[in-house]
């Protein structure tokens, strides 16, 4: 039986099926369909690694466009992680439904995606702790304008519903429905994801570090 500092806590990752073609395609100037398709999974493998290594809370992973693709049965076998299909039209129905879905189970839930080598377990941390003192939404700032992490205590249909997502008002746009909304709100410092060559670079420097 694992043992949880966070136990009524969950941590719900999104994840992409690994599929050539169809994950990081904006770095297909620089890798090949194939190249891209590995780093998306080694960056999963390195996110399902922080989430799971030192028992903070419950780990989801939330897959499409199946929970039936055999990376995602094989990281269940791997990691002790709970494999979960996200439901909705746009990606911001399924963050909601996801939220929806854990909230009647837990009374508080982070999301994240695969592709932030930035994030740290003292981040993860940083975030359930701000949630537990009543802190309605948290948020971890993307340099590109977005969030890398998005933290509730309960459903906030708003934060979600016609959102622009993947461009660079995505954090602006949260953060005016968070005050028009009067929620309680704590920011992570800000972070950087791997989306772009320039992104891609940068995570290379790293690995030679």
């Amino acid at each position: 039986m694992m043992t949880y500092k966070y136990p009524d806590a969950v941590l719900m990752i999104f994840c992409k099926a690994p599929i050539a073609g169809q994950v990081k395609t904006r770095l297909t100037t620089q890798l090949t369909a194939e190249q891209a398709m590995q780093l998306h999974i080694e960056l999963t493998q390195k996110t399902l690694n922080l989430a799971t290594r030192i028992n903070l809370c419950p780990v989801q992973l939330w897959c499409t466009p199946s929970t039936d693709h055999a990376f995602f049965t094989v990281s269940a076998q791997r990691y002790p992680v709970i494999l979960q299909q996200q439901q909705g039209t746009d990606l911001g129905a399924r963050m909601h439904n996801a939220f929806c879905q854990s909230l009647k189970s837990y009374s508080r839930a982070l999301l994240i995606g695969c592709d932030c080598p930035s994030l740290t377990e003292q981040d993860l941390e940083e975030a359930l702790t701000a949630l537990s003192q009543r802190t309605c939404c948290v948020l971890g700032p993307a340099e590109d304008g977005g969030y890398v992490l998005i933290g509730l205590n309960q459903p906030q249909p708003e934060l979600f519903d016609n959102m622009p997502w993947g461009t660079a008002l995505v954090l602006e746009q949260t953060r005016s429905r968070i005050q028009h909304n009067n929620l309680l709100y704590h920011a992570l410092k800000q972070q950087w994801d791997l989306d772009t060559p320039k992104d891609l670079a940068r995570y290379q420097a790293l690995s030679l570090i």
